[in-house]
């Protein structure tokens, strides 16, 4: 994960700040500084506090101790910094410049960390000349073990990271757990106190586990191992290994006090919610974060039956093709790889993945088959065992989907009001970092710190240890526009809302009032030219691959849409200029009416916030992304059975584009954009009915007229709900 900020927050990262936030993760080692002798009357020039410019929340500490000049942050510990020049310092790779003003006075720092491709440089001014210790961060000892689980011949290998002496310390403390697929080697004092400051500052023994068959762990990896009956002891999956840990854990590990948390982000978010499901009795508390849920309904691989080509082809090569997740690189275009290679099968071949487990099912099974229910969690969360946790971003690019999903199945059944949700500002993980940006927006805040400061520490303090403070009845939402946090007693809010709908106008209009008629000038609907040759990309180009270098795949939900409105193969709807300020709030749903000439076709449907021209830059113009998603049209009578569609033939598809809390302001305009391809992270349809999409031949790629309705008859629109 590529964390923004300054010297602070680099420092982090560059000592082992051990964040996941994504399918995949960063460990570095801690290096220990040396010392060297300078004078301490020329080093209290630098001595102060130094805030990005960008970050005012990131800030860094720069202050002397004997000869020694030390630079730390909230969430880094102290390095050394070796002078090797005049105002020119380095400590094991990280180079800080200081800047000095006309009248000679240090007045900022630049600081880089060399070798890492994406990090750049930052600027830091100093806007006090005092040097202050920032963190608070305990000194945490290190242990690895290998447990031994049910199935016999098989150990889980496991770091444990705990407060120094509380070994022997009166202080029985709970376990805190993360279990991964991407290794924790890198877990360290340095790692814990920088990626969870507030928890790390409390005290827990923090456990980080590589599951079955990957790194350090032995036995079978399979990816997201669907859970099954016990009915034999050879009957394992994620919940069983969680209960064996568990276990060993409470035996093993002195001086605990029989209580277990277990957290994680995104395939961690999914083990997370693994614990809640026939729970250990020492589980009390789950946070599940951007939980990969049901990777075919609308997580990592398919939505609503489009395959997420770029992705699945990426993160499968990533985790199966060997047992570290090394990142797939390539220095071509990737919309260019895979419109060269037809379709996935091809792409598949030319990598040589096709006999990769996942990959193979892609191939054969495209459908939302046996294979892939079994996977699905949200069928299991039938009863709320434990405390739960759910956080998720507003603009993930990931896994929106599973945290609003394992709400919606839990909260039924939540008699004890111990189901939560927090919904931010975010991309995938977005709430780790000390940021207030994602791409070029502003949220006027630290809004990860926030949370993390206010909801997660306090959740875990108040179920593991019992203490006050956690004061959160149902969810905290971000909304975006007002950039200000709402909380309500569930999601979808009901009380002080109502159902509000948007209609798509023939004339590429919106209006909240039904249609009545036909549109101007007798027109039913918009109609545009869909060519499976020419798809519309779903990021500026080039696009690289999803984690390699220079990828830009974390922000793209942001990127400004204006590099494709303007196409002739898709169309727009649009308001006037807004005369108030328009909220809308919960499930965003699409009910589109539509026909094409074709035998098949997709549909993606955008709902786009459009910036004022005279807005202050970069924003100036901007259309930006709400909620949005795609529909596979094969699938709109069965996700198992798909089936050709009647060219010309007026289909109703409604599906949901997710959940949304954001004020369209005055003076900006709604527009909802339609198109049939997001190309490559979603495969081209060939728009003809072919019986599997992964190995369809060249010729079945066909140009089809798609027409959208907005009539009387046919009354395309959106579902929302809107405050009283």
């Amino acid at each position: 994960m590529t964390i923004r900020g300054g010297c602070a927050v680099v420092l982090s990262v560059w000592l082992a700040a051990s964040v996941t936030a994504f399918g995949g993760q960063e460990n570095q080692t801690a290096e220990q500084s040396h010392t060297a002798t300078v004078s301490s009357s020329k080093l209290g020039d630098y001595v102060g506090l130094y805030r990005e410019t960008n970050e005012p929340d990131v800030v860094g500490s720069v202050y002397v101790e004997g000869t020694k000049l030390y630079i730390e942050g909230k969430r880094s510990p102290r390095v050394e910094l070796q002078e090797e020049s005049t105002d020119h310092f380095a400590a094991h790779g990280l180079k800080v410049v200081f800047v000095r003003n006309a009248a000679g006075r240090v007045s900022g720092l630049r600081s880089s960390f060399g070798g890492r491709g994406g990090d750049g440089e930052v600027f830091e001014e100093r806007f006090s000349g005092v040097g202050v210790r920032l963190n608070h961060f305990r000194d945490y000892t290190r242990s690895e073990s290998m447990i031994p689980v049910r199935d016999g011949g098989v150990k889980l290998h496991v770091v444990i990271l705990r407060p120094a002496g509380s070994e022997t310390s009166g202080e029985a403390l709970p376990f805190l757990m993360q279990r991964t697929p991407y290794g924790v080697d890198g877990a360290s004092s340095a790692s814990v106190n920088g990626s969870k400051p507030e928890l790390a500052t409390s005290g827990y023994i923090f456990v980080y586990a590589d599951i079955r068959g990957r790194y350090g762990s032995e036995g079978k990896f399979v990816m997201n191992r669907a859970i099954v009956a016990h009915t034999t002891k050879d009957d394992v999956d994620e919940t069983t290994d969680t209960r064996d840990t568990i276990d060993w854990l409470l035996k093993n590990v002195p001086n605990n006090n029989g209580k277990v948390g277990v957290l994680g982000v995104s395939y961690p978010g999914f083990l997370a919610m693994s614990a809640g499901i026939d729970a250990h009795p020492a589980v009390k508390a789950i946070s599940p974060q951007a939980p990969m849920t049901n990777v075919w309904m609308g997580d990592d691989f398919f939505h609503n039956g489009a395959f997420r080509e770029t992705y699945g082809f990426d993160y499968v090569q990533q985790l199966e093709a060997q047992k570290t997740d090394a990142r797939v690189q390539s220095k071509e275009d990737m919309f260019d790889f895979f419109l060269k290679h037809v379709n996935f099968a091809g792409a598949a071949d030319a990598a040589k993945m096709g006999n990769l487990p996942t990959a193979k099912v892609f191939l054969t099974q495209p459908e939302y088959s046996k294979f892939w229910q079994d996977m699905a969690v949200e069928k299991h969360l039938t009863q709320v065992e434990v405390p739960t946790l759910e956080v998720g971003g507003w603009w993930d690019q990931e896994d929106m989907w599973g945290t609003q999903a394992e709400y919606a199945a839990l909260k039924p059944h939540d008699k004890n009001n111990e189901v939560f949700m927090v919904l931010g500002p975010w991309n995938h993980g977005g709430w780790g970092p000390t940021t207030r940006h994602l791409g070029v927006l502003d949220f006027g805040a630290a809004t990860g710190d926030e949370y993390r400061r206010t909801i997660e520490a306090p959740f875990f303090e108040k179920y593991l240890k019992g203490r006050p403070g956690f004061d959160l009845q149902g969810v905290a939402s971000f909304r975006t526009g007002t950039n200000q946090w709402e909380r309500y007693e569930a999601w979808p809010p009901k009380v002080g809302f109502k159902d509000e709908k948007l209609f798509l106008t023939a004339d590429g209009g919106l209006a909240t009032a039904t249609p009545t008629g036909s549109g101007a000038g007798g027109k039913e609907a918009l109609n545009y030219s869909a060519d499976p040759a020419n798809p519309v990309p779903y990021r500026n180009r080039p696009i690289q691959s999803t984690y390699g270098d220079g990828s830009k795949w974390r922000t793209w939900l942001v990127e400004d849409q204006r590099f494709v409105s303007g196409r002739k193969d898709l169309a727009n709807f649009s308001t006037p200029v807004l005369d108030k300020d328009v909220t809308v709030t919960g499930d965003v749903v699409a009910d589109l009416f539509a026909a094409t000439t074709g035998t098949d076709g997709d549909f993606v449907v955008k709902l786009i916030d459009v910036y004022p021209d005279d807005a202050p830059a970069p924003m100036a113009g901007y259309q930006l992304m709400i909620v949005d998603e795609i529909f596979r049209g094969r699938y709109v009578q069965s996700f198992e059975k798909p089936e050709a569609l009647t060219p010309g033939k007026v289909t109703e598809y409604k599906w949901s584009l997710h959940g949304a809390d954001h004020t369209f302001l005055k003076g900006h305009k709604i527009m909802v954009e339609v198109q049939s391809s997001w190309f490559p992270l979603y495969d081209r349809n060939p728009q003809t009915f072919v019986p599997n999409i992964m190995t369809a031949p060249a010729g079945s790629y066909k140009t089809q007229t798609v027409s959208i309705y907005g009539s009387e008859k046919y009354p395309s629109h959106l579902e929302f709900e809107v405050p009283e």
